[in-house]
């Protein structure tokens, strides 16, 4: 590179960041298309990515475990199907498209995009997390920009391809649905940081959500899980432990919403434990769960080798053999965070405590979330409406699964929670929503609210359409000029002269 005066002449641009910042030109103006679209057409684009995603929901969840080495092939499939047919169908009779007419109240609600989403795609649900964040960007007439996680970065951009070709021939804008196909973490800070970004929806690891709150740009994040499990006396034992066993090796116990810890009331303990056992649970001695306890938790932290692996692999790992076991299981005498057997695992080994009481439980589970899981999830197999009362009540979770596995129940697809992906842990957790992430949050409302008064009249809006109103004849264009500067053509900004008139002759087309 020659160099003049300590100035270069020639710049090598960063390729990479400069394709992405057209892919953000590209989301706007496909977001402001989505945004004058019906519900008719909107309805067909949601219908044709969700069955193109549905059709490869099995080749998916076989390239996510061979990308990832996370978790089970016939499990990811059960939750890309879930994403993608499942979820429209949920949410099929909702409208988010046409205005709501409230005479009564003398208002009219119109529904209003984000705009550009950007959606951030987590290494351990890798696919059904693009096929449920697309999915809600549609249904909401939002474009969505994908941002995976380097580890799965392939089936990711292969999936979202897929979706967007379905997208493009059901009539859905060019750019309504886009990936970034080298991710890094510099590369994620610009993009959540630009303000062509309306949205981020940032599902992953603690450090990734506090970027995405301290970017700028309005965002949905969510906190880590540690959900601790009350088992007393009035519960369907053998149920209960099937449950169990099936929710934590849902998967290999990667989803956020698994069971750390059961708190067992001391009566019926032994009876769990063998139940459990019947299930394919591997009771640890306690030489087995201190060797599970020194491969999961290094002097660093959390082992990370271990996420998403077999019980039967964590155990050769560990030193012994629990051949043909879903999940291990380790007593401890301690459910305080200090016993590092009682914090998060995103792997099928499940701590195991006995309590005298609901007092003890209580205090047990509030104790296990001081460090972690504190918003997040909870899970009570019982029938005393008293006992579930006072464990909901006290313990920092704002979704308790009653009789259910937490995985699948606390996530809302063996419950009437919002099926989710994502989950928002609420003031407790540090995350900006407590729900479980639904198209609601995609979507928020301009509001025409007549004088109460009364003697005020409230105007006649049911037929009409807001996309499709008569509109005065418009004036002449004027058209923008270029001006070149006299001295000689500066490259940059000339570019930025072609992108400004570019984008005032779209916006133009669009207003039309």
């Amino acid at each position: 590179m020659v160099e003049t005066a300590n100035k270069p002449l020639l710049v090598v641009p960063d390729v990479i960041r400069q394709t992405a910042s057209m892919k953000l030109d590209g989301a706007r103006w496909a977001a402001a298309k989505l945004a004058r679209t019906g519900r008719a057409d909107i309805a067909r684009i949601v219908d044709a990515v969700a069955a193109a995603g549905h059709a490869k929901a099995r080749h998916y969840a076989e390239w996510a475990v061979r990308e990832t080495g996370y978790g089970v092939v016939e499990h990811k499939i059960m939750k890309n199907e879930a994403c993608s047919k499942g979820v429209v169908d949920l949410y099929r009779d909702e409208d988010f498209v046409t205005p709501r007419i409230d005479a009564s109240r003398k208002m009219v609600e119109l529904p209003r995009p984000a705009g550009v989403v950007l959606a951030l795609v987590p290494v351990t649900n890798p696919v059904a997390t693009v096929f449920f964040k697309t999915l809600l960007s549609l249904m909401t007439r939002n474009a969505v920009l994908l941002c995976p996680h380097p580890g799965a970065k392939e089936v990711c951009v292969d999936a979202a391809n897929t979706l967007a070709e379905a997208a493009k021939a059901a009539g859905a804008p060019d750019g309504a649905i886009q990936v970034i196909e080298e991710p890094t973490i510099p590369l994620i800070e610009y993009l959540m940081s630009d303000e062509r970004v309306d949205l981020i929806v940032a599902t992953g690891g603690p450090a990734v959500v506090k970027a995405a709150y301290r970017s700028g740009n309005p965002a949905l994040g969510v906190g880590p899980g540690n959900a601790p499990v009350l088992v007393d006396g009035t519960s369907d034992i053998k149920l209960a432990a099937q449950r169990i066993v099936a929710s934590k090796s849902f998967d290999n116990s990667i989803l956020c919403t698994n069971e750390s810890v059961v708190l067992a009331f001391e009566a019926i303990a032994d009876r769990l434990l063998a139940e459990m056992k019947a299930c394919k649970a591997h009771i640890c001695t306690p030489e087995e769960t201190a060797k599970v306890r020194k491969l999961l938790f290094t002097d660093t932290g959390f082992n990370g080798a271990v996420i998403g692996k077999d019980a039967g692999w964590i155990a050769r790992e560990a030193g012994f053999s629990a051949n043909g076991a879903k999940i291990l299981v380790t007593p401890v005498d301690l459910v305080q965070p200090e016993e590092k057997l009682v914090r998060e695992k995103l792997c099928p080994v499940l701590a195991f405590a006995r309590v005298g009481g609901i007092d003890q439980a209580v205090s047990c589970a509030r104790s296990m979330m001081r460090k972690t899981g504190r918003g997040h999830s909870a899970a009570a197999h019982s029938n005393d409406e008293n006992n579930i009362l006072a464990f909901a009540a006290a313990v920092p979770a704002l979704r308790i699964a009653v009789n259910a596995g937490c995985s699948l129940g606390a996530s809302g697809f063996e419950t009437n929670l919002g099926p989710s992906m994502t989950i928002g842990t609420g003031f407790a957790g540090g995350s900006s929503i407590g729900d479980n992430l639904t198209p609601h949050h995609f979507v928020q409302f301009a509001r025409i609210a007549y004088n109460k008064e009364a003697s005020v009249s409230f105007g006649a809006f049911e037929g009409r359409d807001p996309l499709n109103l008569p509109r005065a004849a418009a004036g002449p264009v004027v058209q923008p000029q270029l001006q070149l500067h006299s001295g000689g053509l500066d490259a940059d900004a000339m570019r930025q002269e072609l992108r400004k008139i570019i984008l005032e002759e779209l916006n133009a087309v669009l207003a039309a």
